[in-house]
């Protein structure tokens, strides 16, 4: 008796997530006020503390679930401590960015496949992050210096990191239940995030 062959017409977990997400990533997009004229360099400001506000406590509730499939390197693709550079360059001390509000609704990360779609939606802002690196260098001068280094958190390693953690994807053996499972994580860190950056009104 032959193996069965794969069904086909069941979508990888990068299809699921991509498609999962995909209305989602451009509403929020769409509210981001990195190209809006009004912004100036307060607001770039409040736009990283708001940032940080939401990365400090996602990747903490990450590590701490200790349900992150094997693979994954959270060490060299973890974001606070650059957001963390980018306010002290900004003039924000460790006293002001202690007192910084921080994000407290998040999803549940009670299982690996959870884990997993948090990671692709944090994973795959590293992308859109050099459009926006490239838009505040030209009109805030704001560079990897004084301020805009999360925009460039890989630097020239974006491409092959992000190509990694597709080949990471696709390496791990999830049934529909866990695609499904990473698909609601997903849009759930979108919705959590966009909720986020709303309370601290600086959307759109």
């Amino acid at each position: 008796m032959h193996p069965q062959a794969p069904d086909s017409s069941v979508p990888s977990l990068l299809e699921a997530l991509r498609t999962g997400t995909a209305l989602l990533h451009v509403a929020l997009e769409k509210r981001l006020p990195f190209f809006s004229e009004h912004l100036d360099a307060n607001g770039y400001m409040r736009l990283i503390q708001a940032y940080y506000g939401f990365y400090l406590p996602i990747e903490a509730a990450l590590h701490d679930s200790h349900l992150i499939p094997d693979g994954f390197d959270p060490v060299l693709r973890v974001k606070t401590p650059t957001l963390l550079s980018d306010l002290n360059a900004l003039g924000l001390d460790q006293t002001a960015i202690t007192g910084l509000p921080r994000c407290t609704h998040l999803p549940r990360f009670d299982t690996p496949a959870a884990c997993i779609g948090a990671l692709y939606v944090l994973e795959g802002a590293t992308l859109g992050g050099q459009v926006l690196r490239r838009e505040m260098a030209r009109r805030l001068g704001v560079d990897a210096d004084n301020g805009g280094a999360f925009l460039n958190v890989y630097g020239a390693e974006t491409g092959r990191r992000w190509k990694d953690f597709l080949d990471y994807l696709g390496r791990l053996p999830l049934d529909a239940n866990a695609k499904q499972q990473a698909v609601d994580t997903a849009r759930s860190t979108f919705s959590c995030f966009e909720q986020w950056l709303d309370s601290q009104e600086v959307l759109l």
